[in-house]
């Protein structure tokens, strides 16, 4: 009874995104959850962890800033073993069958890219970049790996739990004696490339992605609850414009009052059913090589 419906589901999907192509698709957490990277809420919109790092926080205190590089020293290697799964696939293969012209993530895995997606707008930007907050050099977070290990010989914590933004629960311990990594250029204060809670996405990539989906036949959710303003704004602009919108998500988003189709399943499966029913090869998008964020 159950496969019924999720099959019924999906083939009023497939109707949605033959009638309404081309399609913007907003991505969040719960497309890479299949990928080993946990999202952040519950069926309900509830937090499942403590609440990730606040601009605000990280930027004022130097205990913050220790204790968040400590876990993230803990939790990238994890994080940039992952691994694109089939929903990121069935994008890329969707945008090389027509079907999509514009991913936007607010994700920062840069999981979709390594799928073979080429038209990406990173939402909160990418974990595997890092920015100096005094000056405009910009590096590679896997390099602050090595400086991190280096600065801090006697290091040693293994990640219990990972998080959507490469942070890790560890176990209790002092970081007071950690040293954080520093700009290479100026000796200021190094900042994952990734927009943290508290802080404003950059205008000019949120102005891109309206003109996007200004662009567009069609809204489509994947993996999200929307609970955050910077995802859910680009559903409140699709209903004022007219345009219909459809998600893909485990458990409650924001925008159920307005959406005109929901599928209450799992991304990977509906996904995979999609290409299936639109008669689209799964391996028409090339994976890309893994690179970090320009």
């Amino acid at each position: 009874m159950i496969e019924a419906v999720a099959s019924r589901l999906i083939d009023a999907l497939a109707d949605f995104v033959a009638r309404h192509q081309t399609l913007l698709v907003l991505t969040g957490a719960g497309c890479s959850t299949d990928s080993g990277i946990a999202d952040y809420r519950d069926a309900n919109g509830a937090w499942k962890r403590q609440q990730p790092m606040c601009y605000q926080e990280f930027v004022g205190s130097e205990q913050a800033r220790r204790r968040y590089w400590a876990r993230s020293l803990a939790g990238w290697p994890a994080f940039a073993e992952a691994r694109p799964n089939t929903a990121h696939r069935a994008l890329a293969a969707l945008e090389t069958a027509g079907f999509v012209h514009q991913v936007v993530t607010q994700n920062v895995d840069g999981l979709h890219q390594r799928a073979g997606s080429r038209r990406v707008i990173d939402l909160h930007g990418r974990l595997d970049a890092v920015v100096c907050l005094q000056c405009p050099y910009r590096g590679s977070r896997a390099a602050v790996q090595e400086l991190l290990t280096a600065c801090n010989p006697d290091f040693t914590a293994r990640a219990s739990a990972l998080a959507p933004d490469g942070d890790a629960d560890v176990e209790r311990m002092d970081f007071g004696d950690f040293r954080p990594p520093e700009c290479p250029n100026c000796g200021g204060l190094l900042k994952p490339a990734v927009v943290f809670f508290g802080e404003a996405v950059p205008k000019l990539r949120v102005e891109r992605a309206c003109q996007r989906l200004s662009e567009a036949g069609a809204l489509l959710v994947v993996g999200s609850s929307l609970a955050v303003f910077s995802g859910y704004r680009f559903c409140k602009l699709a209903v004022e414009r007219g345009q219909p919108v459809a998600a893909v998500n485990l458990g409650r988003t924001r925008a159920d009052n307005d959406l005109a189709l929901k599928l209450n399943l799992a991304c990977g499966p509906v996904l995979d059913g999609l290409l299936a029913r639109l008669g689209v090869n799964p391996s028409a998008a090339d994976p890309a090589p893994a690179k970090s964020a320009p």
